[in-house]
């Protein structure tokens, strides 16, 4: 049998390596399960696999089906594997990590615990925006301890981590303060239930923000200079993303004047004590309803190149979703 899917051979830009066609569809191994996959979330990480961002060209697999998030249903188990699980809701979590084929097509096999069930009244698409975002975000905000009664800054507080972070932070305690670019982000990060937004491009945000205990930080280079000035003693910069600034300098004296703690969260490299905590805690608060999502766009499994191309773009408004196979 075969199923829809999208693959590339070789390392370039979205347009000229992705394909779209037929392969065989996947079986589940030992400890796995086979899932329709209904929607795939398309992140930064997946996008800079692709394209060989970093220097990393070489291909690890001959052909990758790219994609670590997404949701679906189960509908076969491999060895070990409860059948009763059959037919069960679950969002995905690092479906392609240290494996060729991901999320993108209309069957992944993963492992059993990779496969975490939906909560009631979660839908496949809002389910998809989970894994890589979610679970970065509560790492940051929580790898130090609780956050009540602290003070939060998120910067990047639209984006598919900082709109979870704010979600946490808030839900934790912490008065939430949030940085953002234009109208747009900042109607967002409200909605996340920010205290406080400020847009970067008008305003001065040490001078608006004042001093804060925590920071969760999507720019870390960029923003090293103003986070050391808004720090308070003991504070903590959680920091996933340096893009425009891939090799700072560290101010190291004011750091340890401080006594700092300067956090980098990879998602794929958090321990499995780590892992098992941001899923029950997300998984809690999207029983609990207040688990906001923020889709930017949904496109259909033909135009992954433009979802691609869109979060690349930084236009996305959101997580991307493209829909392997209809509802």
């Amino acid at each position: 049998m075969t199923m829809r899917a999208a693959w590339y051979e070789r390392k370039g830009p979205a347009r000229d390596v992705l394909v779209v066609g037929e392969l065989p569809k996947p079986s589940p191994g030992p400890g796995e399960v086979l899932v329709a996959v209904k929607a795939s979330g398309v992140n930064p990480s997946d996008t800079k696999g692709r394209s060989g961002a970093r220097g990393n060209t070489a291909m690890p697999f001959p052909l990758i089906i790219p994609h670590q998030d997404g949701a679906g249903i189960i509908e076969a188990v491999g060895d070990g594997v409860p059948r009763a699980r059959i037919g069960e809701g679950v969002w995905i979590y690092e479906a392609q990590l240290g494996r060729a084929f991901g999320t993108a097509a209309g069957y992944v096999a993963v492992p059993a615990a990779n496969a975490v069930p939906m909560p009631d009244g979660l839908g496949f698409v809002e389910a998809a925006c989970l894994g890589v975002p979610a679970l970065t975000a509560h790492r940051c905000v929580f790898a130090d301890g609780p956050v009540a009664g602290q003070t939060v800054l998120v910067t990047g507080g639209a984006g598919a981590v900082g709109f979870y972070a704010v979600q946490f932070a808030k839900h934790g305690g912490a008065r939430v303060i949030a940085t953002v670019r234009g109208d747009a982000q900042a109607d967002t990060a409200r909605r996340a239930g920010a205290d406080l937004v400020i847009d970067r491009t008008r305003d001065d945000v040490f001078a608006r923000a004042g001093r804060v205990d925590r920071i969760v930080e999507v720019a870390f280079g960029a923003n090293l200079e103003t986070s050391v000035r808004m720090l308070n003693r003991n504070g903590v910069i959680a920091t996933y993303s340096s893009d425009a600034e891939p090799a700072p300098t560290i101010p190291f004296w004011p750091l340890v004047m401080l006594d700092a703690t300067v956090r980098f969260v990879l998602v794929y490299a958090m321990t499995a004590a780590a892992h098992a905590e941001a899923i029950e805690a997300t998984n809690q608060a999207a029983r609990e309803g207040w688990l906001q999502h923020h889709v930017g766009a949904t496109l259909p499994l033909d135009r992954i190149a433009d979802a691609h191309e869109l979060v690349e773009s930084g236009r996305a408004g959101g997580k991307v979703v493209v829909e392997p196979l209809v509802q």
